[in-house]
């Protein structure tokens, strides 16, 4: 397994790959990686097969954190992240410094962003406004070094792997973008790194989030025509988030899971995404209803 650090060593191992004919797997991540990330390793693999290349990035994005947010403090832990793949049989880990994918940024001399202007929006983009500008600017980039012919997204992140299908398709990416399903707990709780913030009282309460899907589909199961107005069933939800003493409701939202637009009343199908403080620490799930 190789550890690349340079945009030029990771372009030019990329353009050699790509001279030959190869296939490349790419899982972008910000590392303090979990069982989640490694099935995304593995769907990968699967999809360019053992003649094929796969590689991991593992870069906490500076752009997609708003000041106040938690850039510092991200967990960290590059060493067991790269036994990780090196187990799961990644070929090259791209770890790249800030000033190569951001020169000139320290000193005020970057400027060049890339942005999506529809699905981008809502929800987390509401919520966190400067996010998803940073999330695609950071994407392109990778998709530009790391040349891949395939790359895997987790469902966990259902707004984010949208916005970067849209920018893929309106920018002409010459690459395939998979979403693979949400890798889950034995409890529910979706894998993330930032669960590791959770204290011991908190994290049981996690589980809340599971909980608040599970109860908007059986609304929607039990309700007599099979639709159930989106505003009741948003305060249902809120009410229910409300038992746990840490957890605190960002948003909870239902829009169609193609265009992600809010839908009035929420039938089988729709899309469920909802964003929950516990203590802390912000976690974020979706689902269909």
């Amino acid at each position: 397994m190789k550890i690349v650090t340079t945009a030029a060593g990771m372009q030019r191992l990329a353009r050699g790959w790509q001279g030959q004919g190869m296939k490349v797997g790419f899982v972008p991540t910000m590392g303090y990686l979990h069982a989640g990330h490694i099935s995304l390793v593995e769907r990968a693999r699967r999809l360019v097969g053992r003649a094929g290349v796969v590689v991991v990035s593992i870069y906490v994005n500076p752009t997609q954190f708003a000041p106040h947010e938690d850039l510092a403090k991200y967990p960290r832990d590059f060493k067991r992240d790269s036994a990780l793949c090196r187990a799961a049989g990644v070929d090259v880990i791209f770890a790249p410094p800030d000033p190569e994918m951001y020169p000139g940024r320290a000193t005020g001399d970057y400027s060049t962003y890339v942005v999506e202007e529809t699905l981008a929006q809502g929800m987390e983009g509401a919520a966190r406004p400067t996010h998803f500008r940073g999330v695609t600017t950071v994407v392109a980039k990778l998709f530009h070094l790391v040349l891949p012919t395939v790359a895997v997204f987790g469902a966990k992140d259902w707004q984010q792997a949208a916005v970067v299908q849209r920018m893929v398709r309106d920018l002409n990416f010459p690459l395939r973008l998979v979403v693979a399903p949400t890798h889950r707990e034995a409890d529910g709780l979706a894998m993330s790194s930032r669960n590791k913030y959770l204290s011991a009282e908190e994290r049981p309460q996690a589980t809340i989030l599971w909980r608040a899907m599970q109860r908007a589909k059986a609304a929607v199961r039990e309700a007599e025509n099979g639709a159930v107005a989106a505003a009741a069933l948003k305060q249902e939800l809120a009410a229910l988030i409300a038992t746990q003493p840490a957890a605190r409701l960002d948003y909870v939202e239902f829009f169609d899971p193609a265009t992600l637009r809010p839908v009035a009343e929420v039938r089988r199908g729709a899309q469920l995404a909802l964003a929950v403080f516990v203590g802390r620490t912000r976690l974020i799930d979706n689902g269909r209803v």
